[in-house]
C-alpha cells in the first residue's frame, strides 16, 4: 500500500522498493528514513531490516556514526582507547517533505538533528530504472549541507581508532542467507576476489552475488569514486561508501557534501562480465 509516508517505487509497473519516511524506532537506533524491502523484478528481497546481528541496520539509506560526536548510525559508539560504548548521543533524520514524487522515484528534504539542534539539511534524490527484464537500477544521491554557524566534522570508527571500520555514508544491508555471498570486483585475477580484496578499495564497482540474486554497486560521480568501499560478506552482507576512511571529513558552514551511488539489482547469479556490463549501462543511463 502506498501512503504519504510509505511511497512504493515501481519499475515496469512492478513494485521494487518501499520507502519509509517516518519510522517508529527507539532513539538508540538513530531513526531515519530507509528503503525496505527492496526486491528484484522476480520479487526476491535483497535487503534486511533490524536483523538480529545489527538491529540498527535499516535496509538502504544514509547513516553516519560520527557527526561532530553525534551518532547517526545507531547502536554503540566507538570511543578511542575504550571501544564500542553505549552513549546517549544519537541523532535522527527527519523527513520534511517531497519536492517531487513519481512512481519511479522522488526528491526529498530531510533535517539531521541531535541534542535539539539541526546540524545538516539533506536533499535526497532516488530513482528506479529498468535495465533488462531481469535487472533494474537504484540511483541514490544525497546532498548534506552544514546549516550550523561553524564547521562540522564527520568521522567513523576507523578515524576514531578502529582499523578497517570506516563505515558511514550510503549503506545497503543485504539479505543474509545460509552461505555468505560472493564478492566481485573488476580487473581481479581469478581467485583473488572476495571481501578482503573489495573492502577499503576504490574499485569502479563491487558486487555481492547471493543464491539467486546479485547487487552491483558503483560510484556514479568522480568525487564519489574517491571514497573507498566498506564491504562485509562473512559476518553479514552489506556494502557502503566511506565518507571518512582514514581522515575526518570537514564540512565548512554553508558547504555541501554530495555523493551518488547507483546499484544494479538483478535476478540470478551474475558473473564478472555480466555484472560489469549492467553497471556500466546503469551509470550511463
Amino acid at each position: 500500500m502506498t501512503t504519504s509516508d510509505t511511497p512504493v517505487l515501481r519499475v515496469a509497473g512492478r513494485p521494487v522498493a518501499r520507502y519509509v519516511t517516518r519510522p517508529e524506532l527507539p532513539a538508540r537506533l538513530s531513526p531515519r528514513p530507509y528503503l525496505h524491502p527492496v526486491t528484484t523484478l522476480a520479487d526476491t528481497a535483497v535487503t534486511e531490516l533490524q536483523p538480529a546481528d545489527h538491529a540498527h541496520h535499516l535496509g538502504v539509506g544514509v547513516a553516519v556514526p560520527d557527526v561532530e560526536g553525534h551518532n547517526f548510525w545507531g547502536g554503540r559508539t566507538f570511543v578511542r582507547d575504550q571501544g564500542p560504548t553505549e552513549l546517549d548521543n544519537h541523532g535522527a533524520q527527519r523527513h520534511l517533505g517531497f519536492q517531487l514524487r513519481d512512481p519511479d522515484g522522488f526528491v526529498e528534504e530531510l533535517r539531521w538533528t541531535a541534542a535539539g539542534a539541526e546540524l545538516l539539511r539533506e536533499r535526497r534524490t532516488v530513482a528506479a530504472t529498468e535495465l533488462t527484464d531481469s535487472a533494474w537500477a537504484l540511483d541514490f544521491t544525497f546532498s548534506l549541507t552544514n546549516v550550523t554557524a561553524g564547521a562540522l566534522s564527520i568521522g567513523s570508527p576507523a578515524t576514531n581508532g578502529r582499523p578497517g571500520a570506516a563505515y558511514g555514508g550510503f549503506f545497503w544491508r543485504a539479505r543474509k542467507e545460509d552461505t555468505s555471498p560472493d564478492v566481485l570486483v573488476p580487473d581481479a585475477e581469478p581467485g583473488t576476489e572476495g571481501e578482503e580484496r573489495a573492502h577499503g578499495s576504490r574499485a569502479d564497482w563491487v558486487a555481492l552475488v547471493g543464491s539467486t540474486w546479485t547487487l552491483v554497486f558503483a560510484g556514479a560521480t568522480e568525487r564519489t569514486r574517491e571514497d573507498p568501499w566498506f564491504v562485509r560478506a562473512g559476518e553479514y552482507p552489506g556494502v557502503g561508501s566511506s565518507l571518512a576512511h582514514t581522515e575526518r571529513l570537514t564540512v565548512p558552514p554553508g558547504e555541501t557534501v554530495v555523493r551518488r551511488i547507483v546499484t544494479v539489482v538483478a535476478d540470478g547469479r551474475l558473473d564478472h562480465a555480466a555484472a560489469g556490463a549492467l553497471v556500466r549501462k546503469a551509470v550511463s543511463a
